[in-house]
């Protein structure tokens, strides 16, 4: 493809992804499509021969579209908001059309410089304090993997990195909440932990990680010999967002002197509200903390930001340094290669800055009170209807609800709200996500996304009350 056949199909490709946003809410929120299904609709061989990209275009619209979960619908509840702002998805655009590479400042010095800076500018949104400096990652789970690293070789005095996990000696044990995300246990996992070594520490009445139970469990394993190495406090778990109490972690970390990481992957998007950042209290304690702007904040996917407060240390842990990636300019600039796990990195700084400046902060801030104004409105309802049950605080823009039979049993009432949420998706009004809390089955409303506005979240109450009949 040359330039002038790009500019031509670019400009297609424009038009159907705006065609796409535009109409977006006309379609059903999620495919009625069986497995294998869009494969079936495939060629079973690679073309010898080249394809006009109008076809590819054409089989994007009759065959992939159809096939989506639109993450972007305005009756999308599910799982948690994954906002793709259009200005972002032109930052995106940008970056995969300039091709350029972050494998050194020099490979493209504006990529590091504006990466450093855009981080600095969602620092100050967030309300941290300049003792923080951010790095783009992929995901939060890569960007807890990292943590968890630099948490161990901080316990064994680099001795790890240079050695390997001595077997030997005694065991590092990381701290979760029982509600904590997968993707820790995946980390502690990948580090080299252990699953034994892994103390999925108790939930209180609200779900957060109980600090009391904490000190107990490191307590236990110092007695036992083991060595206390990392905390990981979750700023709005996963199934409830319930707020880990990040003050006492941080005490407690800094007493038995560990490493605490805090996952606010969605919800540490609400600290750009001022009114939200208790909801974190005691965040200047921690050693790194993972925010996903590409999540409630709008940036397009991929686009996790991972704040240390020694960069020094993240570095003397992740860098390597062959000849062919020295130049003169080193000591004088920042190498992101060194602050996670590729080498190669794309221009992700660029979704994130278009974003900020087309929005702006009051823009990002008054999309964000709508969501958690239209969340307490639903709670609202739900607690005044009968029979119907908030299982757990809405601290943001998450519920938990269940509708509840009267005389019930606990085994039929799990197969009543599979079988409503499950009636609810067929029809293509709305999708939410189904999820266990305190081992029995509930309804999960996540609300947030860009082109849901009050009237979505009321036709959602309607039908939620309509299906379960």
């Amino acid at each position: 493809m040359n330039p002038e056949e790009f500019r031509q199909f670019g400009h297609r490709v424009v038009d159907l992804i705006a065609d796409y946003r535009a109409g977006v809410a006309a379609r059903p929120v999620h495919p009625p499509h069986q497995p294998g299904a869009i494969r079936a609709q495939l060629p079973p061989e690679p073309p010898q021969a080249p394809e006009d990209f109008a076809a590819v275009l054409a089989d994007v619209e009759r065959v992939l579209l159809p096939g989506l979960s639109h993450w972007q619908h305005p009756k999308f509840f599910g799982y948690f908001p994954s906002n793709g702002e259009l200005s972002s998805v032109l930052g995106d655009y940008l970056s995969t059309g300039l091709g350029v590479l972050g494998i050194a400042w020099q490979s493209a010095p504006a990529l590091t410089e504006l990466e450093e800076h855009v981080l600095d500018w969602l620092r100050q949104m967030l309300g941290l304090s300049p003792a923080w400096r951010g790095v783009i990652q992929d995901t939060a789970s890569s960007s807890t993997l990292v943590a968890l690293l630099c948490a161990r070789e901080r316990s064994t005095g680099f001795a790890a990195v240079e050695h390997g996990l001595d077997q030997s000696r005694a065991p590092l044990v990381v701290y979760v909440s029982a509600h904590s995300h997968s993707s820790v246990e995946k980390a502690a996992l990948l580090a080299g932990f252990g699953r034994a070594n892994l103390r999925k520490v108790a939930v209180d009445a609200s779900y957060a990680l109980d600090a009391d139970a904490l000190e107990h469990a490191i307590r236990a394993d110092l007695a036992a010999g083991r060595r206390p190495c990392a905390i990981v406090a979750t700023t709005g778990t996963t199934t409830t967002t319930a707020m880990d109490p990040i003050a006492r972690c941080a005490a407690l970390a800094r007493d038995y002197k560990v490493w605490l990481h805090v996952d606010g992957a969605m919800a540490g998007c609400a600290m750009i509200l001022p009114e939200c950042r208790g909801l974190w209290e005691g965040i200047e304690g921690a050693d790194s903390l993972v925010v996903n702007p590409h999540k409630w904040l709008g940036a397009a996917f991929d686009c996790s930001t991972y704040y240390v407060r020694d960069p020094e240390h993240l570095v003397r842990v992740m860098s390597t340094n062959p000849s062919y990636l020295q130049t003169s300019a080193d000591g004088r600039v920042t190498n992101f290669r060194d602050w996670g796990i590729p080498l190669g990195r794309r221009f992700r700084a660029l979704k994130l800055w278009c974003l900020i400046r087309e929005r702006g902060v009051l823009a990002l801030r008054e999309r964000l009170r709508r969501d958690l104004e239209n969340a307490q409105w639903l709670a609202d309802q739900v607690r005044a209807e009968p029979h119907w049950r908030l299982l757990a605080p809405v601290a943001l823009q998450t519920l938990c609800v269940r509708h509840e039979p009267p005389q019930i049993s606990s085994e039929a009432l799990d197969r009543h709200t599979l079988a409503w949420v499950e009636r609810l998706h067929a029809s293509g009004a709305a999708w939410l996500t189904p999820a266990q809390l305190d081992g029995h089955w509930m309804a999960r409303i996540s609300i947030g996304a860009l082109t849901t506005e009050r009237a979505h979240v009321e036709q959602l109450w309607r039908d939620l009350r309509a299906v379960v009949r």
